[in-house]
């Protein structure tokens, strides 16, 4: 798939200012796809090491060359697998997510370069947040304490709000263009849990 995401500006801004330069050791890439995030973030953010999930195999054949081109064999893990299965009670101080997040009837309206990539990376069930429900449901349990969950949903944000009413979802800004990007602290996902967790 090619990278649209705007997480570069988060990654080369550390995070700031919701985690604490130099705070963050461990980070956990799910759905990482070609790796870029999950390089970027071993690149940028100075002594952390980096697990990045991907369910299809074909795509972590290419997160396999993508790594070892940019030298980071040692900084980022590779894992396959579905979200969270992978790596089972680990915790991170930092998970980021650029999930499917196309509805079903969306697919068929998709700009024509979009049908050229896998329909697994677009989409994400009747209304595009199925992926992001259960990233939802288990990231505080894979969070220490003061750790942040950053999510891309691009144009489903409206529907995550209307499913989640009562959740404090921060949507991120961006100067070079973007959107569509939420970040819950692990404080705010664990008392939102049931919530999550009921519709996972």
């Amino acid at each position: 798939i090619v990278p649209r995401s705007p997480f570069a500006e988060l990654i080369l801004a550390g995070f700031e200012p919701w985690l604490r330069a130099g705070s963050v050791r461990r980070v956990l890439d799910i759905g990482t796809g070609s790796a870029c995030i999950a390089i970027a973030c071993a690149k940028y953010l100075e002594g952390a090491t980096v697990d990045a999930v991907e369910l299809s195999p074909v795509a972590l054949e290419v997160a396999r060359r993508n790594v070892a081109k940019h030298g980071m064999e040692g900084r980022v893990r590779l894992l396959q697998g579905d979200v969270f299965e992978p790596v089972d009670a680990l915790r991170y101080d930092l998970i980021v997510a650029n999930p499917p997040y196309v509805s079903d009837s969306e697919m068929g309206e998709l700009p024509a370069e979009y049908r050229h990539e896998p329909d697994l990376a677009l989409r994400s069930g009747v209304d595009g947040l199925e992926v992001t429900r259960r990233i939802l449901a288990g990231a505080a349990g894979h969070l220490e304490s003061g750790g942040a969950l950053f999510v891309e949903v691009g144009d489903s944000e409206q529907r995550l709000q209307q499913a989640f009413p009562t959740v404090p979802f921060l949507w991120l800004e961006f100067e070079r263009g973007g959107g569509g990007v939420f970040m819950l602290t692990r404080e705010d996902l664990a008392r939102h849990r049931h919530a999550f967790c009921s519709q996972a």
